[in-house]
């Protein structure tokens, strides 16, 4: 499984992430600084992972 990522693919990957995390913070409403972290954690992890899955799909 080779999985080569090119500069569109880390545009995307940001964009899903900014997206994932403004929604996950309308939606959980996070009131620490742990809380907006873990949020843009998953929401990094979600990005990526979507990215990848999509690669594989085409590829």
């Amino acid at each position: 499984m080779n999985v080569h990522l090119h500069n569109a693919d880390i545009v995307v990957i940001i964009a899903l992430a900014l997206l994932g995390a403004l929604l996950l913070a309308v939606l959980f409403r996070p009131a620490t600084w742990r809380g907006i972290v873990v949020d843009a954690l998953v929401a990094n992890v979600a990005a990526i992972a979507a990215v990848v899955a999509f690669e594989m799909l085409v590829a």
